[in-house]
């Protein structure tokens, strides 16, 4: 893999991550459309660099919520108490809400990984999840009009969203995409949609790090030089911060439709040309 070629990968991975057009799918089709054969460990470095991205953009709010979680620990001798301050605080709120939408997400990637790594194996199988990514942005775009704060988001709305977080492990499903649009139909408003669904996303691409670190080492680092990842990580953390900005402008002032028909052309598209060369 050349620098220019890890740049490219390392762009489409920070923007897909977050944008909803789904990062597996594109990380399957841009590959193949360069002709480059990716590695496991590049891919975990690409994960980290859309991680940082999230982190960095959201420093604040997560610095108060690490220490909301703390503070409500040390109430949970009374449950009184301990609710009181979920209700009240709303750093605290969404700590636990974050905590609880991860939880189905860490079951299904668990019981059902097998399934979602075979996904991988199909172009077409992307490009027929990647179509259906475009009308679950439809449904939310037209069904979707919320209006709830976080002091409103139940626990089971939050379980909503990481169940859809879950279904996004299959690559096509854009985790963004599903995770916003279930937001939207639970009734939260529509910038909070993105954001929480992008805080979640922390847990889940950590837990996507570390379920391919055993591959990873197994693998080696051999194929690639230093360089290579580095410039993939840093392209990573630049295209994932901007993305976020952009998707949360996107959420406040335009329509959801665009990625829609993105989602469409290209799911179109690839299927056409894959039965033509079958």
């Amino acid at each position: 893999m050349s620098v220019i070629e890890a740049l490219i990968l390392g762009i489409v991975q920070g923007l897909t991550e977050f944008l909803p057009i789904s990062s597996s799918a594109h990380l399957v089709l841009v590959p193949e459309i360069l002709g480059v054969k990716s590695s496991v460990a590049f891919d975990v470095f690409l994960h980290l660099g859309t991680l940082i991205a999230v982190l960095g953009y959201f420093r604040s709010d997560i610095i108060e919520m690490i220490k909301a979680f703390l503070s409500s620990l040390t109430q949970l001798r009374s449950k009184e108490t301990f609710l009181a301050g979920i209700r009240e605080d709303p750093f605290k709120r969404l700590a636990w809400l974050i905590i609880i939408g991860s939880i189905p997400t860490a079951l299904m990637g668990y019981l059902f990984k097998d399934f979602f790594e075979n996904l991988f194996s199909s172009v077409q199988y992307v490009a027929v999840l990647l179509i259906i990514t475009g009308f679950l942005l439809l449904i939310g775009e037209k069904w979707g009009k919320g209006h709830k704060d976080v002091g409103e988001i139940t626990f089971k709305n939050a379980l909503a969203v990481g169940i859809a977080q879950g279904f996004a492990i299959a690559p096509g499903i854009s985790r963004s995409g599903a995770t916003i649009v279930t937001g939207l139909l639970s009734g939260i408003e529509r910038e909070l949609s993105a954001r929480f669904a992008f805080l979640l996303a922390i847990p889940a691409i950590l837990g996507a790090v570390f379920v391919k670190i055993n591959d990873m080492f197994a693998e080696g680092f051999h194929n690639y030089d230093i360089v290579v990842f580095a410039v993939g990580t840093v392209a990573a953390i630049i295209s994932g911060y901007f993305a976020i900005k952009w998707m949360l402008k996107i959420l406040r002032e335009k329509s959801l439709m665009i990625f829609a028909y993105y989602c469409w052309i290209v799911g179109i598209l690839v299927l056409i040309i894959t039965l033509m060369y079958k």
